[in-house]
């Protein structure tokens, strides 16, 4: 379990990072995914822990928007903004240049990252998950669909609009 949990960790945490726009939120919502399945799931047999591992990190996103909205509408019924101050920190400062690059490449390909990740957090959320689920956590359609908790059909959908969304940003920006 522990090896499996480390393996995932950084994807679910930059997951989540891009669903909720703050460092210390998607922390806590991996490490409560993570608990969760040690908790519920460990006497499972290894294969089921990345479809079940997606579904709870998942749940926990939509837990945060939910309570995110209440926690906004007593703000706003009693006359107070929103406070909080977001961690603007990208997680993807923090990778690794896997080869020595010229200091304008690399800035290059930090700038395409950057408008990657502002552009799939543009998605709609089911979109947004399907992107994540099966291109950087390299789940199949069956699994993207138990994680996300919907069928295979909506996750084909889901997947073939962000795709779209994203080549079309994309598009635009060249």
């Amino acid at each position: 379990m522990d090896r499996f949990l480390a393996s995932v960790e950084r994807r679910a945490f930059v997951a989540a990072r891009m669903a909720v726009g703050n460092d210390d939120d998607a922390l806590d919502i991996v490490q409560d995914a993570m608990m969760k399945l040690a908790e519920k799931y460990s006497e499972r047999e290894p294969a089921e822990w990345p479809p079940l591992f997606q579904r709870i990190l998942q749940s926990r996103i939509r837990d945060f928007y939910r309570r995110a909205k209440v926690r906004n509408r007593f703000r706003t019924w009693f006359g107070f903004g929103n406070t909080e101050e977001q961690n603007k920190s990208d997680p993807f400062d923090e990778i690794k240049d896997p080869g020595a690059r010229e200091p304008i490449e690399h800035l290059d390909a930090k700038q395409e990252l950057a408008s990657l990740e502002v552009a799939i957090a543009a998605l709609p959320q089911r979109q947004q998950q399907a992107f994540m689920l099966r291109t950087w956590d390299g789940l199949d359609v069956e699994q993207t669909a138990r994680a996300m908790g919907c069928s295979s059909g909506s996750v084909k959908t889901h997947y073939s609009r962000a795709m779209q969304a994203l080549r079309k940003r994309a598009e635009e920006t060249v």
